[in-house]
């Protein structure tokens, strides 16, 4: 069904239409910083509880990793404290991950891993990648439960018409944040 409706939007020049993370900056910047964190943790909780076990977060237990959502213009830092992760952690940020919208959301459905976005250059990690690296591993074993069922649907959903709108973006000559990789 929703490959069926994709395809009608897309015959029908409707995605093409939709902004681009683009136009959804300019938006976001209007937003209060807060909103935008309160809105996240929100959305991690559609489900209903979601918990990871605490043991699993001890690595990060006060430190900061920072998630820039590039197109969008997002800086978003979390941290663990008393074995729970927290959005909007305050300081410097020990790492700091990078991507689009798409492949973040890619990541989230596990359509791509983070290997391969990696050396694309699609996903950037700077600072101590040690423990960039150390979360990357924690979530891909925790990847099938982290995220509430009805959250993870919603997610699939999302990222199949964020797929679809950039494809009908390229076929308009629509240019997105960044040049696209060599690879993609």
């Amino acid at each position: 069904m929703r490959d069926l409706l994709t395809r009608v939007l897309h015959r029908e020049g409707v995605l093409a239409r939709l902004p681009t993370p683009q136009h959804w900056r300019r938006f976001l910047a209007l937003l209060p910083p807060g909103l935008l964190v309160k809105t996240a943790g929100f959305a991690l909780h559609l489900g209903g509880p979601s918990e990871i076990p605490g043991a699993a977060l001890a690595f990060m237990e006060d430190r900061i990793v920072a998630i820039e959502i590039e197109d969008l213009g997002l800086h978003i830092q979390i941290s663990a404290r008393s074995g729970r992760l927290h959005l909007g952690a305050e300081g410097r940020a020990e790492v700091t991950i990078s991507a689009s919208t798409l492949d973040f959301l890619l990541l989230a459905t596990q359509r791509e891993d983070a290997d391969t976005l990696f050396f694309h250059r699609r996903l950037r990690m700077t600072g101590d990648t040690a423990l960039g690296l150390q979360l990357r591993n924690t979530l891909d074993q925790l990847a099938q439960d982290l995220l509430p069922a009805r959250l993870r649907q919603e997610l699939e959903r999302f990222t199949d018409l964020a797929q679809a709108a950039q494809h009908a973006y390229r076929s308009a000559g629509i240019s997105r944040a960044r040049p696209a990789s060599p690879y993609q």
